[in-house]
């Protein structure tokens, strides 16, 4: 069993063969914000590196890293109106973070989908090698209704490509809602049922404005999608297209990540925290809440994570859950990896030494 770990100074692969272990650490000192393993087993890597702009690498199986093509805006045109609702601001045309990468389906092995701050989604069809804006949802004037949550510009944190019909894509932006396509990315409709409590009164349930934090499919009932939202948790029983919300989830229902049962649609778990200026486990104390009837109830997971003075924000990619169904893994901004065997009903720290993760994913 394998997960990657990328972190804000590097990429990690622990390994459990006879207990967890670091295997492997790669672009040590770099910011590593996403990674994804193709359909011929081939593993990619995104990277932040400031300055020196954004960059996507390969590895095939049993190689050595060897740097491919990265998503690139095509530059600003002089006449362009695109400005932020919040600030007035232009739109930049520029990478600013590679925040997701997603494979494409089986009948398309060399397909990849990248998820970008601020705002665009991107599709590559010869492994990563070249890669083209999806104009569709760009060109869209709804995008500039868009506005940004904890980054100042929204992003596409979420792609979800539907396993039975593999050009129904759902993806999820920060502020800007969710959005599905039934033809591959050529036209989209955005989703309803969302609520956001911090719009003025009458604008709650606008679809555009809707903050998704993470959205999360069960693979084997595709059907079943959850959705950690700025303001609580919601939950679609056709595909994305509409949201029910769940009121209640203790001990909080703020949270950033969320991750699907690959086979019980009933099944999920979350990380809840305190919102807004706080960002910090409740009480201190962190825990991990469960539903294994659809959101009904949660239980309140916390045996063997910190259970006083932990001050641990888990992002949307950081918390995973294995193909198998029980075995889980969740990292922190404070650089600690915890495990679970069960289900999440017990944890055990991997690592407590890690730098800020940005995601944790099972590859094997």
């Amino acid at each position: 069993m394998t997960v990657l770990v990328g972190t804000r100074k590097g990429l990690f692969t622990i390994d459990d063969d006879h207990g967890w272990a670091i295997s492997g650490v790669d672009f040590l000192g770099e910011p590593v914000t996403a990674a994804a393993v193709g359909r011929d087993g081939a593993t990619y890597a995104a990277l932040g590196t400031g300055h020196f702009g954004s960059h996507v690498w390969r590895r095939e199986v049993g190689g050595q890293w060897a740097e491919v093509g990265a998503p690139a805006y095509p530059p600003r045109p002089a006449d362009a109106t695109d400005v932020s609702p919040m600030t007035q601001e232009p739109w930049p045309w520029t990478v600013q973070l590679l925040w997701t990468l997603e494979t494409g389906p089986a009948e398309r092995p060399d397909e990849l989908w990248c998820g970008t701050i601020p705002g665009g989604l991107f599709r590559s069809h010869d492994r990563g090698a070249s890669w083209e804006l999806v104009r569709s949802l760009w060109d869209m004037p709804e995008r500039t209704q868009w506005f940004g949550g904890g980054y100042d510009w929204p992003g596409i944190h979420s792609i979800s490509l539907d396993p039975r019909a593999p050009d129904t894509v759902l993806i999820g932006i920060s502020s800007g809602g969710a959005w599905i396509s039934d033809d591959a990315g050529a036209t989209w409709a955005v989703t309803n049922g969302m609520r956001n409590e911090y719009m003025p009164p009458g604008e709650e349930y606008g679809p555009i404005v809707q903050d998704p934090h993470r959205l999360s499919r069960c693979a084997g009932a595709p059907d079943v999608v959850w959705n950690q939202h700025h303001n609580g948790c919601f939950k679609s029983v056709d595909g994305g297209r509409n949201w029910t919300e769940i009121v209640e989830r203790p001990p909080a229902v703020f949270g950033f990540a969320v991750a699907a049962h690959p086979t019980d649609p009933d099944t999920a778990w979350f990380a809840p925290a305190v919102k807004d200026e706080m960002r910090v486990p409740v009480d201190g104390r962190l825990v991990v809440s469960r539903t294994t009837d659809g959101g009904a109830s949660f239980d309140v997971l916390g045996d063997g994570l910190p259970d006083h003075h932990a001050y641990d924000l888990v992002y949307r990619h950081a918390l995973d859950v294995h193909r198998g169904g029980d075995r889980l893994v969740m990292g922190s901004t404070t650089g600690t990896l915890w495990a679970s065997d069960d289900s999440g009903d017990h944890w055990h720290t991997v690592s407590a030494h890690l730098p800020p993760i940005h995601f944790a994913r099972f590859i094997a």
